[in-house]
């Protein structure tokens, strides 16, 4: 992994956007969390099939708790302020129920959406896999031929009170990821585009 300066050539919501664990306890507003599903059904997806949803729990309510009961504890420690958790489900056949091969990478692509959305309206999601899928499914009524793929959270960044500090450094440490020449190539896999 390279420690590169954040890119100033592409769009802010995505140079900006941060997985943090830094969760404020404040309410989201309505209009905000509308705006970041809107931006997620737009999403493109194979033949628009649109084989995603989403379960939006409250602070407090049963969707959240049950999401909330289903994390893993290393990550109900910093998920516990949050105002918003969901469950990102996909739906894993076509019309015809045959499989939906490219279901999960729809779904990702909606999440993509939303997240940078969500950067837009000041807000950060943090997505999860640590969760109990089993129990979750059957708390949820998920119906058959869907998948809960992550469960993430929505939230104004707050300010890590309470956080171990093995987390708060690795919340506090600059953003990395591996240079771009080792991940884009030409002719074969390994060759290094020339353009970049």
């Amino acid at each position: 992994m390279n420690n590169n300066s954040l890119p100033t050539n592409i769009m802010p919501q995505i140079a900006n956007r941060r997985s943090s664990r830094f969760v404020s306890s404040k309410e989201i507003e309505h209009n905000k969390l509308k705006n970041i599903f809107e931006a997620a059904i737009w999403a493109p997806s194979a033949y628009n099939l649109q084989p995603w949803y989403f379960i939006v729990g409250f602070r407090n309510d049963e969707v959240y708790n049950n999401i909330f009961s289903s994390l893993m504890p290393g990550n109900q420690i910093w998920v516990k302020n949050s105002p918003v958790l969901v469950a990102s489900i996909s739906c894993d056949t076509n019309a015809e129920n045959q499989p939906n091969p490219t279901s999960t990478y729809d779904l990702g692509q909606a999440m993509a959406m939303l997240s940078v959305q969500a950067t837009e309206e000041g807000l950060f999601v943090h997505q999860m896999t640590g969760f109990d899928k089993e129990m979750l499914t059957n708390s949820l009524n998920i119906p058959e031929n869907h998948s809960i793929v992550t469960v993430f959270n929505v939230f104004y960044l707050g300010d890590g009170e309470g956080l171990r500090d093995a987390i708060k450094k690795i919340e506090t440490s600059p953003r990395t990821r591996r240079n771009i020449k080792e991940t884009v190539f030409t002719g074969k896999f390994g060759n290094g585009a020339s353009f970049l």
